[in-house]
């Protein structure tokens, strides 16, 4: 029955964020925003429904892990998973928007967030300060995007506008809906995360690494994937800079201003997971910036990331002995090649432009 009301709670996170996405799409198209804008922000937030809805709803019921867990994980499949299998796809060209700044502000946030967590856990004050930002950071895109318009009208793509009282009604009702079966299959989703971890003596942080994160990120696959096939590369791209954004300062943010307390932080999650998501945050910079293209083989190796990533926490969880030898591959072989790559992909792509220039 609780695996039963677990697949129940994810097909409902799914529809919920289906729901919430297209109402809240047509009703953001309604007044002119663009494709980047939606995908940053509208389709960003409305994807993440189900890590807030299951984070808020873990911090609230003191399953601290479980909140950070899911935040954390969520940001790293969506950068290696997602991004990885949305290039896998098709390649994706990145806008010069997200190399100047989203993508900064996505690595800065992901530096605050280690840093805030630096004395064990995440408090009121520290919410205030995440929640606050997400604020900003979505004005900001709207100023952005009105003076884009004045600017260049003519390039605005205008998705279906709803101009009859029906249409209105009927798109806030999917907005309404969808936030329904979000909280719905959230609380599904935790109880039964929380009751197969402590069954099979699996570390709550684990679970929300991975079996939660991966689940609630759902709503991102789906999105991110169909509009890689169907070439709007802006909503794919922005889908995942957006949701991690929004992970970090709103997801969190709220979180520890509804827990009743203070959100411990693992020390695990302090050493390891965090980290991993700030240099998967990191390494998005020179890939997006060298050819302003993700190619289908840098899609691959985020997918290869991704599996070694969940193999190490598996072999973590379990005590396994290959988790030695891993490590040391890690260390010794796969980091190392991976720096040297990034660093020439950066020199190559730096000499290109200024061949360019003189050109």
């Amino acid at each position: 029955m609780t695996i039963f009301l677990m697949i129940l709670g994810l097909v409902l996170l799914v529809a919920g964020a289906e729901a919430l996405v297209r109402g809240a799409s047509r009703l953001a198209a309604a007044f002119g925003i663009s494709p980047l804008l939606i995908g940053l922000t509208v389709v960003a937030f409305g994807t993440s429904s189900p890590e807030m809805a299951v984070s808020v709803m873990s911090a609230y019921s003191g399953q601290a892990d479980l909140a950070v867990g899911n935040v954390v994980g969520s940001n790293i499949f969506n950068v290696l998973f997602i991004l990885g299998l949305s290039a896998a796809i098709a390649p994706l060209i990145v806008s010069r928007q997200l190399i100047r700044l989203d993508v900064p502000i996505m690595i800065g946030i992901s530096v605050l967030l280690f840093l805030l967590v630096l004395d064990g856990n995440i408090n009121r004050l520290d919410g205030v300060l995440l929640f606050g930002g997400i604020i900003a950071y979505t004005v900001f895109q709207i100023v952005q995007a009105r003076r884009e318009k004045r600017a260049n009208a003519e390039s605005e793509e205008a998705i279906e506008k709803p101009h009859t009282p029906l249409q209105w009604l009927t798109n806030i009702g999917f907005v309404v809906g969808g936030l329904v079966l979000l909280v719905l299959g959230s609380n599904w989703l935790v109880d039964g995360a929380v009751f197969i971890a402590q069954s099979l003596g699996v570390s709550e942080l684990v679970i929300g690494l991975t079996i939660v994160a991966a689940g609630t990120s759902l709503p991102e696959v789906a999105t991110s994937v169909i509009a890689s096939i169907r070439g709007q590369r802006d909503i794919a791209v922005g889908n995942v800079v957006g949701s991690n954004i929004f992970n970090i300062l709103c997801v969190l943010g709220l979180a520890s201003l509804v827990s009743p307390e203070s959100i411990n932080v693992a020390a695990s999650a302090l050493r390891f997971d965090i980290p991993v998501m700030i240099v998967v945050a990191l390494a998005c910079l020179p890939i997006f910036f060298t050819g302003r293209v993700i190619a289908r083989w840098e899609g691959f190796v985020f997918l290869a990331y991704y599996v070694v990533y969940t193999v190490y926490l598996i072999l973590a969880a379990t005590q396994n002995t290959a988790l030695t030898t891993l490590n040391a591959a890690l260390i010794w072989f796969v980091l190392p090649i991976t720096v040297l790559t990034l660093l020439v992909m950066t020199v190559g792509s730096l000499r290109e432009r200024n061949k360019t220039k003189a050109v």
